[in-house]
């Protein structure tokens, strides 16, 4: 099963007088990683949010956006500093008697004292149940961004199985032509001596068959084409699996690319070369469409 590391889910839900609203959106990237923005006086959930976003997401960047609302009026209460007061009143009464001073201190001088009445609201804090309900809302977010990533890997894998139906193709192409390099070079290699010794000299057998036999062995590519016929076996075994198989698949491209550069550099053929820079070219579009496979 296929998964694109790309994609991107939201859910909202309401509970203990908020309105939550989580967004999450996936990259490439080469491990896991997981960035939560949110209020901070909820920063306590960060570790529950992560783990509950990396039982779904095994590789990839994922950035958490967490939102809230009030749904409902917030409590408030209402405290009164009565020792400030009472100093306050105190200091008056002693200003009269000093200073001779008349009148007395009414309720509004006291309310034009700053930080003598302080209204607060009343907060309660998350606990537990609260924390199960962040955790489910982010699941659902997660499950939804799950659903566009395996939407958007069954496209690729599509687009890589038939890139490797290609390759294939052209492999069987390759195994006809490998034999007609030794024999085309030993028809070159007869042809160019004879035109040298122009008839006058008989050509060495022996020596001629040394030859061929010797271009015969640097030229042999039997090897890199059986190991890339293993490899494609490989391919296909793991676009079946369930587990996330991103890193393996790159690997797996590396290692076909290796055959491939050996394959070019023995055969000097002009057939077989215009296929192997046609496999590269299709080796090169598939190792594009996994970097962004989990």
């Amino acid at each position: 099963m296929i998964c694109s590391m790309t994609g991107f889910g939201q859910a909202n839900r309401s509970f203990a007088g908020y309105k939550v609203f989580i967004d999450v959106k996936s990259v490439n990237h080469r491990y896991s990683e997981v960035s939560i923005r949110m209020p901070k006086e909820w920063a306590v959930f960060e570790d529950s949010l992560k783990k509950t976003v990396l039982q779904s997401v095994k590789r990839g960047r994922v950035d958490v956006f967490v939102t809230a609302e009030r749904e409902t009026a917030s409590s408030r209460s209402v405290t009164v500093d009565f020792a400030y007061a009472d100093a306050y009143l105190q200091a008056a009464e002693q200003l009269k008697q000093r200073y001779g001073f008349s009148g007395n201190v009414e309720l509004k001088d006291l309310l034009k004292l700053s930080d003598l009445v302080q209204m607060k609201e009343v907060r309660t804090e998350p606990d537990e149940q609260f924390e199960a309900e962040l955790c489910a809302c982010l699941q659902d977010a997660v499950s939804r961004l799950s659903e566009m990533r395996l939407r958007e890997g069954a496209f690729l894998e599509q687009d890589i199985r038939d890139r490797l139906a290609e390759l294939k193709r052209v492999h069987v192409e390759l195994q006809a032509f490998a034999p007609q390099v030794v024999q085309e070079y030993a028809n070159r290699l007869n042809s160019r001596i004879q035109s040298f010794l122009q008839e006058q000299t008989p050509v060495d057998e022996q020596r001629l068959a040394t030859e061929i036999a010797i271009f015969a062995d640097r030229s042999n590519v039997d090897e890199e084409l059986t190991r890339l016929q293993s490899h494609f076996q490989q391919f296909d075994e793991l676009l079946a699996e369930q587990e996330p198989v991103g890193r393996k698949l790159d690997f797996l491209i590396q290692e076909m690319n290796r055959e491939v550069n050996t394959i070019g550099s023995k055969a000097n053929h002009s057939e077989l070369t215009a296929r192997v820079i046609h496999i590269k070219a299709e080796l090169e579009k598939m190792r594009e469409q996994i970097q962004n496979i989990e």
